[in-house]
């Protein structure tokens, strides 16, 4: 076709396409899924081709100014999931593209460059001269220092990871002491790093009979989507390498999605060890300047395996011939803001569209997934053993509410996990304490007035932290200082109620002041890399104990780890979602399973307040399906989720009059225009009422398809005049209702 209308997506969250005139000069360039410069209003901005056409509706036509790479951005294939995901998930298609491409690659074109800085001869200062430069300019010499010390560091890294601003580095090179020069190179995340070549190992019986399935599913997609349900330490790590190893010898790609930043560092251990350069990283931690060159390795093909988080679900790999989502369960595979996307179903319709298999691997399936194999939509192989049959470990329970100090306070750490730590300690294995909550106490508490210190903008108590004796938000970020009495009564007798990581690291610092301590949570892994350096750390026994929350959860291999502790293992179970028992399960089984993975045996003690509630009972006795057949009852019964579909509509604004009106002015709408069968529960204020000094309603819609849900939502709200000041965001097959 001579298309000489390209219908055009600009970067502007409109949810529709313009037509643009493409100059003679730019119409062989211009395909779909290329993207453009063009003038939008009074400005330019990035758009993306998605459709071309020989005439046009409309008449004076603005022309595309550029095209802004040598290749289309965006596949067919990915064009086509993206408008499935902007239908789906209820959320603008610019909005989805956005979520596709890196911020670098949006912006620029192939030409984007870093720089790099080259120490020049004047480096080579006297004592004297130091001391001179010292003392005119001390970040210049600072900076200089650590220049030298790194041959090539970036100017991006200096400011990121040290503080040095730009105009230290333009001082030190307008005088001489370094040069600047731009380059194409290739960023890679781990071009520093040492990796340890590996060969495929012997498979196990249930290992062979995973890759058999994966097998047959890549050579005629029977089935499309292949579980892999083993327990912790079973080896779907190796099944995932041989079945990539199969796919790279048939010519095409792969990619491999975690659930957290900081898994991708064993992860591309595993995977570079076995396939080098070949595997590229995507993920947020990653520079802009490295996402863009990882993400241009890929699309050129010089990178055939990506390993990455949840938007690495959209790697422009091709031929794309299989996804695997390891950790499937686990909830940060849910994008949090618009488009709210789930990475593992997004696999799926990907797989679909182009044609690959997709594979899931867990040891505690969700229940969606289960659910599917269970009526044949998937297929399963059930992993029941640990690699060369070693022994899972060996679960204690221990009721806190028998557990006491010598003063008769409650006790934090019963005195069974401190004594195994102890014996851990005296053999060097190593143990890792769980606790998901960071800081050092949950809450300021007056014992005099019960006045509780809260956020003046979120309906949730400050959380103490010590270090800096700040009290934070974790939610909107707010933070200020303890202060020296009530402020409602003037008694400085503050209690803090509750505990957290920091906390109990001073606590078993205390206890065991030999030993050599590390935390693992939001707060110590904000700098950059500090995911490597903890972890490696660990790997190599600097570390005896590792405390953290959920990040250490899962997925991690550290065969010197024997004692597992978790700390309040009922703590999830308060949580007013009717998710919270199966994500308690899927915490406290996969905790569990980061013991006894080498060759030594593994104790696990579960610290709890309900030892006999049937999830905590389920989850020691690591018996996933009788926790699935019991559950499945009330699921069942309510129509939740996996036997219904579900879509949260949560409004938020300043009056929390006008917010509740404009819900129930929606929902009584929605009713009238519902499908049979269709249940709405609300409006209700949301469990967090309160976040960022705006009120929350919500209304929850079940019924048993999501269009049905969300088609007459969408004519409710296009016909509803929302106010500015209110925001409505619809969260389809939402993995939390918080």
């Amino acid at each position: 076709m001579n298309a000489s209308i390209a219908r055009v997506l600009v970067d502007v969250s409109l949810n529709r396409e313009f037509d643009y005139w493409i100059p003679e000069p730019l119409r062989a360039q211009i395909v779909l899924g290329s993207a453009v410069r063009v003038s939008f209003g009074s400005r330019e901005t990035t758009g993306f081709v998605v459709g071309l056409a020989a005439v046009s509706e409309r008449t004076a036509l603005k022309p595309v100014l550029a095209v802004l790479h040598d290749q289309p951005v965006l596949s067919p294939a990915l064009l086509e999931l993206a408008r499935w995901i902007s239908d789906y998930y209820c959320a603008p298609i610019e909005r989805v593209i956005r979520s596709m491409l890196p911020g670098a690659v949006r912006r620029s074109g192939s030409a984007f460059r870093c720089r790099r800085i080259a120490v020049s001869k004047r480096s080579g200062l006297s004592a004297a001269e130091w001391a001179a430069l010292r003392r005119r300019a001390p970040r210049q010499a600072q900076a200089l220092e650590i220049i030298e010390a790194g041959a090539g560091i970036e100017v991006g890294v200096l400011s990121r990871e040290y503080g040095i601003p730009a105009s230290v580095v333009h001082a030190l090179a307008k005088g001489g002491f370094i040069r600047v020069e731009e380059e194409r190179g290739a960023r890679l995340p781990f071009r520093n790093r040492t990796f340890v070549p590996t060969e495929p190992a012997v498979l196990m019986p249930q290992q062979a009979e995973a890759l058999a399935l994966i097998r047959k599913s890549l050579a005629d997609l029977e089935p499309p989507v292949a579980l892999l349900h083993g327990v912790t330490g079973s080896g779907k790590t190796e099944v995932y390498l041989q079945a990539i190893a199969h796919v790279l010898s048939e010519g095409k790609g792969a990619i491999v999605l975690v659930p957290e930043i900081s898994l991708t560092p064993q992860t591309v251990e595993r995977f570079v060890g076995r396939f080098g350069e070949t595997v590229a990283v995507l993920h947020s931690g990653l520079s802009e300047g490295e996402r863009h060159d990882e993400w241009h390795r890929i699309r050129e093909g010089k990178a055939r395996i990506v390993v990455g988080a949840r938007s690495a679900v959209f790697a422009p790999v091709s031929p794309l011939g299989l996804i695997v989502v390891d950790e499937e369960h686990e909830p940060t595979y849910k994008q949090e803001d618009a488009p709210r996307y789930h990475a593992r179903d997004v696999a799926v319709m990907r797989g679909r569209l182009e044609r690959c298999s997709v594979v899931l691997g867990t040891a505690t399936p969700s229940f969606e997934s289960f659910r599917n194999c269970e009526i044949g939509k998937y297929g399963r192989v059930w992993m029941p053993a640990r690699v060369d049959h070693r022994r899972m470990p060996l679960m204690r329970v221990v009721d806190m509410g028998h557990e006491r100090l010598p003063d008769g306070k409650p006790a934090i750490l019963s005195r069974e996990l401190l004594d195994l730590m102890g014996r851990r300690l005296e053999r060097g294995e190593q143990t890792i304490l769980f606790l998901n909550r960071r800081g050092y106490a949950a809450s300021l508490v007056c014992l005099v007035c019960g006045h509780v210190e809260s956020c003046p903008d979120c309906s949730l108590a400050f959380t103490y932290h010590r270090v800096g004796e700040r009290l934070r938000c974790h939610i909107c970020g707010a933070n200020r200082a303890v202060p020296p009495a009530c402020p409602s009564c003037g008694d400085p007798a503050f209690h803090y109620a509750g505990l957290g990581t920091q906390r109990l690291e001073r606590l078993v610092a205390k206890r065991f002041p030999e030993a050599r301590i590390r935390r693992m949570d939001a707060d110590t892994t904000s700098r950059r890399h500090a995911h490597w350096e903890i972890l490696g750390d660990f790997k190599t026994g600097k570390t005896d104990i590792l405390i953290g929350t959920q990040m250490i959860a899962k997925g991690l291999d550290f065969p010197n780890v024997t004692l597992i502790g978790i700390v309040f293992a009922d703590q999830g179970l308060h949580a007013p979602d009717f998710r919270a028992g199966e994500r308690t399960f899927q915490l406290l089984v996969q905790v569990a399973g980061r013991a006894g993975r080498g060759e030594l045996a593994g104790d696990v003690v579960v610290q709890t307040f309900k030892p006999f509630h049937p999830v905590v009972q389920s989850a020691v006795q690591l018996d996933y399906e009788a926790f699935y057949r019991r559950e499945q009852e009330s699921r069942r019964e309510l129509g939740y989720p996996p036997f219904g579909r579900m879509v949260c509509v949560t409004f938020r604004g300043p009056s929390e009059e006008q917010v509740f009106e404009i819900a129930e002015r929606v929902a009584l709408r929605w009713r009238e225009q519902a499908p049979p069968g269709a249940v709405l529960t609300g409006p209700m204020p949301a469990a967090l009422s309160r976040v960022k000094g705006l009120f929350r309603y919500q209304l929850l819609l079940r019924g048993s398809s999501s269009r049905g849900l969300t088609g007459p939502l969408r004519l409710v709200l296009r016909a509803e005049r929302i106010p500015s000041k209110v925001a409505v965001v619809v969260d389809v097959d939402p993995v939390s209702l918080l």
